[in-house]
């Protein structure tokens, strides 16, 4: 009877998964628009304050409730030494988030390359793929 219940239960009340790699060199802000988006899809969670996000070593995990589907955010590092590691992930994702720093021209050709080798790969054939120009917002310097 407890099988049947909570079968039942799980069939009721589960949610759909989707993992989503959220990829991009580092300090492009990925890990800012994670905390963000927990921020505004989790009415309980505070978030931290962004002026203490560091580098991310490693990946960095967050979940969002979206409707009936819960989205598993996987924040993974961007320094050049981690990005080797990125394609281990792609067999268990269901979408991907490529971050680029748009204020950071020096950088973009590095961004570019990196984008390539992360869509050129045959584990993501059918992987929807957002590129997000990130800090838009950040006044330009002049100099």
């Amino acid at each position: 009877m407890y099988t049947l219940l909570s079968g039942l239960y799980k069939y009721v009340f589960q949610k759909d998964e989707y993992c989503i790699l959220i990829l991009g060199l580092d300090n492009a802000g990925k890990t800012t628009f994670l905390e963000q988006s927990k921020t505004r899809f989790n009415r309980n969670y505070k978030g931290m304050n962004l002026s203490k996000i560091t580098t991310t070593v490693g990946l960095n995990i967050g979940t969002v409730d979206v409707g009936k589907a819960r989205l598993m955010f996987w924040d993974l590092g961007g320094q050049e030494e981690l990005q080797s590691l990125w394609d281990k992930y792609y067999a268990e994702c269901h979408g991907v988030i490529y971050v680029i720093d748009s204020t950071d021209e020096e950088r973009l050709s590095e961004s570019k390359q990196a984008f390539e080798k992360v869509v050129s790969s045959e584990s993501l054939d059918g992987v929807p793929v957002l590129v997000l120009a990130n800090k838009q917002d950040v006044e330009q310097r002049s100099t």
